[in-house]
Parts: C-alpha cells; sequence; structure tokens
C-alpha cells in the first residue's frame, strides 16, 4: 500500500517506529497530486515544494510530526496566496499566519504550500463556483464533489491528502464530508479560532478538520482547538484529549431522531442508507427517540438572511484600494470601486451581496434581519429543549447523494436547499459530524450527521468511532 493510502495515525506509527520518514511522506503526497489532480482539480495552484520538502526533513516534534495538511484557501497562511477562489483577491499574500496553522506548525505538521479550492468566499454547495473552476467528486469525476468545502474533502478522498482543514458556515464541511466519503466535523462555535479565516458571516463560521477517519479528526482537533485571545469570539474553556473519547462503546447513548429531517424530499436511497444506521446502532446498544424540532422548516430563510447580511458587511472591505484586484483607467474612487467589484465578484458572490444589503436597508431591517435573530433564537432552543434528554441527535447530512456538475446551477434556491439539514447546527452553535455510512446504487456517498450539546464533541468523536469501527465504509476509496 503506497503511503498517501494511509491515514495520519498509521503514518506518525511508522515515523516514530523509523519506517518512514517525513520527506517520503511528504513525496509520495506530491506525486499522488501529480498524477491525479489533472482529473480531481483539487488544489488552485503549484506548490513551492522545494520550501515544503526541508520543513519535512526536519519537522518540529508533536502530534503532528511531519505529517502534511491541506489547507482551504479562505485561511490565511504567511506569504502563501490566500485568495478565497475569486479574482478580487488575486496576487493576495497574508503578512501572517492563521491561529489554526501557528497551531498545525507548533504540532509539526507540514502545512502544504497551495490551497485547496472552494466556492468563492465560501458561497456555495457544490464547488462550482470558484474563480478557479470546479472541482470533480473523486467517486464520479461528472458530479460536484459538494461545497463550498470540496477541494479539501476531493483530496481527502481521492489520497492527495493526508488531512485537511475546512471552513463550515452552512455546512460546507459536512454536505462535501457525505458527498466525498470522508469524515468532517464543524466544532462547537469558539472551540476553534476564527483569527486568520477571511470572513464569510462571522456568527456562524468555524474551521474544521476533513480526514479519512474518526481518529485521524479526533487527532487534528487535538491540535487546532483552544482559546485565542486573538478571537473575540472565542471560548476560554478546557479543550479534552479527543483521542481519549475514542472507545468502542455506545451502551445506554441517547440518540433522538429529529421527525423534521425525515420527510418528502429526502432521497428514497439516502433515507434506506440512513435506516440500516440507525439499525446498527440500535444493535450496538444506543437508544433511540423521536423527538420534534418544530422551528427546523425556518432554518433555511433565517440562514439566508442572516448569512447574506453578514457576508455583504464582510465583503464590503474588498474594494480594490489596499489588496488584491484593482480596475484602473477609471474616471475617479467611485468608479473604482463599481469597476473592480464588479468584475471581481462572481455571479454568486453578487447575488448573496445584493440579497444581505437589501435585508440590513433602511426599512427593512427589522422585517428582516432582526426577525431572523428571533427566529435563530428559537431554533437554538429547539436544541437545547432536546438534549436535556439526549446525548446526541442523528440525521442525514444531506437529502441527497452527489449531484451532477451543472445540475443546479441555473436554479440557486434548489441549491440552498442542499443545506437544508446541515444549517440549523451553525444557527444553533452546536457541534455536529458527518461519517460515512452507506452508498447509493450508483456507488455514491452517503453521510451520516451526529449533533451533540455545545462543547460536548467527545460524545460525538464517542458515537461516530463506535459506528466506524463496526462498519466497513469509511476504508472504500474511489478508483480514479
Amino acid at each position: 500500500m503506497e503511503l498517501y493510502n494511509l491515514t495520519a495515525h498509521e503514518l506518525l506509527g511508522k515515523i516514530k517506529n523509523k519506517e518512514v520518514s517525513p520527506e517520503e511522506i511528504f513525496l509520495a503526497l506530491k506525486k499522488r497530486i501529480k498524477e491525479v489532480d489533472c482529473k480531481v482539480r483539487a488544489y488552485v495552484r503549484a506548490d513551492k515544494s522545494e520550501e515544503r520538502i526541508r520543513e519535512s526533513k526536519n519537522p518540529k516534534t508533536g502530534l503532528l510530526e511531519g505529517i502534511p495538511v491541506s489547507i482551504k484557501d479562505n485561511i490565511c497562511t504567511d506569504n502563501c496566496n490566500t485568495e478565497c477562489c475569486s479574482r478580487i483577491l488575486e496576487g493576495f499574500k497574508p503578512p501572517y499566519d492563521a491561529t489554526v496553522i501557528k497551531k498545525l506548525k507548533e504540532a509539526g505538521a507540514v502545512i502544504l504550500g497551495f490551497k485547496t479550492n472552494m466556492d468563492e468566499f465560501a458561497f456555495g454547495s457544490s464547488t462550482e463556483n470558484s474563480f478557479f473552476g470546479s472541482t470533480r467528486n473523486p467517486w464520479d469525476l461528472e458530479r460536484v464533489p459538494g461545497g463550498s468545502s470540496g477541494g479539501s474533502a476531493a483530496a481527502v478522498a481521492a489520497n492527495e491528502a493526508i488531512l485537511a482543514l475546512g471552513s463550515d458556515t452552512g455546512g460546507s464541511i459536512r454536505q462535501p464530508a457525505s458527498f466525498c466519503g470522508v469524515v468532517g466535523l464543524k466544532p462547537t462555535y469558539g472551540r476553534v479560532s476564527r483569527y486568520g479565516l477571511i470572513a464569510f458571516a462571522s456568527s456562524l463560521d468555524q474551521i474544521g478538520p476533513i480526514t479519512k477517519d474518526v481518529r485521524d479528526n479526533a487527532l487534528l482537533m487535538n491540535c487546532i482547538s483552544g482559546y485565542d485571545p486573538m478571537d473575540s469570539t472565542s471560548v476560554d474553556t478546557n479543550v479534552p484529549d479527543y483521542t481519549q473519547a475514542l472507545v468502542n462503546d455506545i451502551k445506554g447513548i441517547k440518540i433522538g431522531i429529529p421527525e423534521e429531517y425525515f420527510v418528502a424530499g429526502l432521497d428514497p436511497e439516502v433515507r434506506s442508507v440512513l435506516e440500516e444506521s440507525i439499525h446498527k446502532l440500535k444493535a450496538l446498544g444506543a437508544d433511540f427517540k423521536e423527538i420534534s424540532l418544530p422551528h427546523t422548516e425556518y432554518a433555511v430563510p433565517v440562514y439566508y438572511i442572516i448569512a447574506t447580511a453578514e457576508a455583504s458587511s464582510n465583503l464590503a472591505r474588498f474594494d480594490g484600494v489596499q489588496y488584491g484586484l484593482r480596475v484602473d483607467k477609471t474616471r475617479n474612487l467611485i468608479d473604482m470601486y463599481k469597476n473592480t467589484r464588479a468584475e471581481g465578484f462572481g455571479e454568486e458572490a453578487k447575488r448573496r451581496i445584493i440579497l444581505g444589503t437589501f435585508a440590513l436597508s433602511h426599512g427593512y431591517y427589522d422585517a428582516y434581519y432582526l426577525r431572523a435573530l428571533k427566529v435563530r433564537t428559537l431554533i437554538k432552543q429547539d436544541f437545547d429543549a432536546a438534549f436535556k434528554e439526549l446525548d446526541c441527535i442523528l440525521t442525514p447530512t444531506s437529502p441527497t447523494p452527489a449531484f451532477k456538475i451543472g445540475e443546479k446551477t441555473a436554479d440557486p434556491l434548489k441549491m440552498y436547499l442542499s443545506d437544508i439539514y446541515t444549517i440549523s447546527v451553525n444557527l444553533a452553535g452546536i457541534p455536529a459530524i458527518s461519517v460515512p455510512c452507506g452508498f447509493t446504487k450508483k456507488g455514491l456517498p452517503v453521510g451520516l450527521q451526529i449533533l451533540a450539546r455545545p462543547f460536548a464533541e467527545e460524545m460525538l468523536f464517542r458515537v461516530a468511532h463506535t459506528y466506524e469501527q463496526n462498519t466497513c465504509w469509511h476504508k472504500m476509496e474511489p478508483k480514479i
């Protein structure tokens, strides 16, 4: 078996036993990327290989000593192009590392010098809205990998990455993890620092891990979690060793099944796979209870008011003055602003800026944004009430398997509904994980989503690890 096929924890064992060197791992990964990324297109630019090879020869000692990590294109890396896959940030090289990058380097990880593809500014569910073009799903190159962290998920699934970071604003880690048959975790809001993450919607964004299995996910969370004074939303609370939660035992664990997530619109094959997963967890000793999360039906409209409003505010800074694209030969400053933003932003980015600006405008703020915030509170209260009786909640990650490239681009509303099972988690600020749980008849992966109360990632890892240890889905690999 090639080195790039192995998990991070398997490779760490080989490094410890001096069976392989970090340099050999890096070169094997580089070879794999060269072989298959012309088909998958998970990455968006060339790597400074010589610099990374030097780093892999002398990695710091730590939890991830010598393990390469792939980074989404919206996470700042010192002097490395970070453009959110948008023309308006063309050529932008941050003068600093995001906190998660600092933590990874301190843990001995080797940061790949090129970023993974994404929907522009994380606006999308398919990685089709990238200035660099679409990423392909490794299981079917005619289908999307999900989004917006589609590049990271596809890279992990195609063995072009050992570990990867994504960001999740409304499902952007979990949905592509589901589509690509890998493990993706959206941590509790405030668990992982957002400092250095180029913001989409500041009250929703979270950085999280995308990995080949649950153990790697826990390992990566150990490295990136923790309080950061540079992030005002970071929560100063104890960070456990998540690998200690990886016990193969869920006897007596109370799991809720929300009726609102198993309704019309759920693909029949996805439903069938989920039902089999529930039977498996019951056989392993979990106690199930049907529950109701009554405000779920409002999640999509609430999310697309709050998220677009915050995006409109956050993206106002990209105007051609200090960095990125600047359209010259204009008559005055206002023309320069207009022309730069018109040429720099893609269609979906423009759509969301317009929606958000409208929701925040005079005369509409109370009717839309303020009302959405109030309903968001009701959604959070639904989860608070449920977790008084439950340890976790189980749902599909996505209502469908991966769809074909171009299938939903002409209908934005249809695309937005792809996130219907994931966005409530971001609105409530709770953690959730997606793990592979089966395949459709066409060989497309299906994801199982597990939700827990705030800062209860340990419960997610326990249930996900137990399910994983008693199934074989995480061992399946696409043939590219």
